[in-house]
């Protein structure tokens, strides 16, 4: 199915359309996955009213990609550099109900400026009905190995935080950033009002967050070996510029990540890390 280029905010984007009326639409600026409306006429990503589209700014909300590095664990920007820097679109495919959109980004001076590696990475969007998957391809392109961490930032769209929840964590491994206390989270069920802020070790099954206009089940590779869970509260919420005072009770960040032990990459060699969203 062709893809069709527009206008979003000011940034240029494209957008993916399925005949049954479901639709993506990802910003050039990062490769950002902005919006993805199910053939019932639902958004199922948020996106923040007060996101900065200036072509420079991360963009708040959607589906940010965090790389080569994660939050401030090391010495380049926040969540890395890829995310806030233009990508180019390349020929995706067609394969019976689902079509994929792809986006690509190779090393440049700017980048090496920043991060002195050669790479190549690849994002590939697959719309098919009542899913969608993001999957971030790299590889080294280089002549010595280097290493790195990786997220899918995905801002999931809730009507109300408070009376949704999250399940299949149960038993995992966790870190709570907000308490800075490392212990296995034995609640059935996740449940928010506050800021929360958590990396889990990432479960072998699908998790499931629950409301009462449905449930979206959320996978991730084998090579993600960790699901963080974010959400600011209210407190948070009040003091991020480009979130409204209330965004929080709207959104559910649940993010596939590599951050724990980072991947190292030998010149040549390729990862894949991807997450899967499917309403139920």
């Amino acid at each position: 199915m062709p893809l069709q280029s527009l206008d979003f905010r000011g940034q240029p984007a494209l957008q993916l359309a399925l005949p049954d009326g479901s639709a993506c639409t990802v910003a050039l600026h990062g490769a950002q996955v902005l919006s993805w409306m199910t053939a019932d006429g639902i958004e199922r990503l948020y996106l923040s009213p007060d996101a900065r589209f200036d072509g420079r700014s991360a963009i708040r909300g959607g589906v940010p990609i965090c790389w080569p590095q994660f939050n401030q664990r090391g010495l380049l920007p926040k969540h890395g550099f890829v995310r806030n820097i233009a990508w180019r679109a390349e020929a995706g495919g067609t394969d019976g109900p689902a079509d994929t959109l792809v986006l690509t980004l190779h090393d440049d001076e700017a980048t090496r400026a920043i991060w002195p590696h050669a790479f190549h990475a690849r994002l590939a969007v697959t719309l098919a009905p009542r899913s969608l998957r993001v999957a971030l391809h790299i590889d080294n392109t280089g002549g010595a190995p280097w290493s790195f961490a990786a997220a899918l930032h995905s801002y999931l769209r809730v009507d109300e935080l408070t009376e949704a929840h999250l399940e299949g964590l149960q038993g995992a491994n966790r870190w709570d950033a907000v308490r800075d206390d490392r212990h296995v989270d034995l609640a059935p069920a996740l449940r928010f009002g506050t800021e929360f802020d958590s990396v889990y070790t990432a479960p072998a099954q699908p998790l499931h967050l629950v409301q009462p206009a449905g449930t979206l089940e959320i996978t991730q590779s084998a090579s993600c070996t960790e699901t963080v869970v974010w959400n600011p509260g209210p407190e948070l919420s009040v003091r991020l510029e480009d979130l409204p005072d209330d965004g929080w009770r709207h959104m559910l960040c649940v993010e596939a990540a590599r951050i724990d032990e980072p991947v190292l990459l030998a010149p040549g060699g390729n990862w894949v890390g991807w997450q899967q969203l499917t309403v139920l």
